[in-house]
């Protein structure tokens, strides 16, 4: 289906039988993706005695538990409750889920021993373009990204003057396909979540990151709708797809 749909002053054609699944699913192994030092997330029968909810097993159905972190296990939205004392939700925070995305390619420059995202790289990819979300993707971009053991990795991040420069031009959702906007090891002071979330003034409750997305070489940098769609888990963080589409015209 193509739709022209109003969005903000203008109109955008939007082929919606295109999507652009930029999620990471999540697998019952080793193999998927993890980061911040937690075991791998588990998908197995419940189980009653002798009786495992298996039709495998000669029951009548399946019946999954499933243990896994958000954070750590694949694609998840946050909200400013991942850093705050006072408990805020993402899915009483997050209220709007379709938004004008700008994706952007970015190769973190060497700084020290680290790998890091500048707001010199945010200024050259974005310009002068008002979006409401960035979608940035990192190279190299290859395919082992899904199973990637991030722990005790030092990944690349962005400096802190990256993220208010994302606030400043108004961006209220941000996606990367890393574990965390922030150093791995930085002494508990996220500043990049601080930052964007700016936890010194007045709360963006309604800005969101959103880690661990792959984004596929085939997706083109550029202008984009973006479908961010939740789990509604009443927690910090929850599972996400963010899933988006081309914008014609």
């Amino acid at each position: 289906m193509i739709a022209t749909i109003q969005y903000n002053s203008r109109k955008l054609q939007i082929d919606f039988t295109k999507p652009l699944d930029i999620s990471m699913p999540l697998i019952s192994s080793e193999k998927n993706v993890n980061a911040w030092y937690v075991d791998a997330p588990k998908i197995e029968p419940a189980q009653d005695g002798d009786w495992i909810a298996a039709v495998s097993k000669g029951a009548s159905i399946n019946f999954n538990n499933i243990n896994f972190n958000p954070h750590a296990h694949g694609t998840h939205t946050e909200c400013v409750g991942h850093i705050t004392e006072k408990v805020h939700s993402i899915n009483k925070n997050l209220k709007a889920f379709f938004f004008l995305a700008e994706v952007i390619t970015v190769a973190p420059e060497t700084h020290a021993e680290d790998k890091i995202i500048s707001k010199k790289q945010l200024k050259f990819a974005l310009g002068n373009k008002k979006r409401d979300a960035v979608v940035l993707r990192t190279i190299p971009n290859t395919r082992d990204k899904f199973s990637r053991q991030y722990s005790n990795t030092n990944w690349p991040y962005l400096k802190e003057d990256a993220l208010e420069f994302l606030v400043s031009k108004g961006v209220k959702h941000l996606l990367i396909d890393l574990p965390s906007i922030d150093k791995e090891k930085d002494g508990g002071e996220l500043l990049g979540h601080n930052a964007f979330w700016n936890t010194k003034g007045k709360l963006r409750l309604d800005a969101t990151i959103t880690e661990l997305i792959y984004v596929s070489n085939k997706i083109e940098d550029g202008e984009y709708f973006l479908n961010l769609q939740i789990a509604p888990f009443e927690n910090d963080a929850t599972p996400s797809k963010p899933v988006l589409y081309k914008v014609m015209s």
